[in-house]
């Protein structure tokens, strides 16, 4: 099985790496490829550089999909730049994969590219005005932390990924694998604080 999750310069490191962790852990195990237009560098948003082995010409079918989100103006640069590459690769490669996921802001790319017509979705508590401007998708009341419709997993703001790449093992390899990683991260979370989400006042970007 191949995983792959699709990055590029200015992506969110949590979105890539948290997911990327979980997913290693799985048993049944399954390859986790980081995979950019070229192979090479890739630049977080917060400045922390990784490298993608793989380029996009590298992999022509992937099992599951996975689009992390980034910052604003390089989802901008990806919906609506000359260089369709990015969102070519997102539609050829969901064609045939299991699942197509998304966590964070990687719902726009997955919406830009139309692979969430239809579909329940949601995304970054931030910008679930901008999937709104998407008339063909149902967006999920709230602020859930992930969204299961069928083989589309969508998930909410960053450190959401880690609940939504759980719930994607145990989709693919059932529950019991899912609380065995749960058990090997010690993954248990009870945060030292308890604020309230607030509502976005409206899409902060445009493209």
């Amino acid at each position: 099985m191949i995983i792959g999750i699709p990055v590029y310069d200015k992506v969110d490191l949590l979105d890539v790496a948290g997911p990327r962790e979980i997913l290693t852990w799985m048993e049944p195990a399954a390859e986790v490829r980081l995979i950019a237009e070229t192979p090479g560098p890739i630049t977080t948003r917060d400045g922390l550089t990784f490298i993608a082995p793989y380029g996009f010409n590298d992999t022509p079918v992937l099992d599951v999909l996975w689009v992390p989100g980034g910052d604003p103006e390089a989802l901008k640069t990806i919906m609506s730049g000359p260089n369709g590459a990015y969102l070519d690769f997102l539609r050829t490669r969901s064609a045939t994969a299991t699942f197509v996921c998304s966590v964070c802001e990687g719902a726009l790319l997955l919406a830009q590219a139309g692979l969430l017509d239809g579909y329940e979705a949601t995304t970054h508590w931030m910008f679930i005005p901008c999937l709104k401007r998407f008339p063909h998708i149902r967006v999920a009341p709230g602020t859930p932390r992930f969204v299961h419709d069928r083989n589309r997993l969508t998930g909410g703001g960053i450190s959401a990924g880690l609940d939504e790449a759980l719930k994607l093992v145990e989709l693919l390899n059932g529950r019991a694998a899912a609380e065995d990683v749960q058990q090997t991260i010690q993954y248990y979370p009870d945060p030292p604080v308890n604020s309230q989400l607030p509502q976005s006042p409206g899409c902060p970007f445009s493209w």
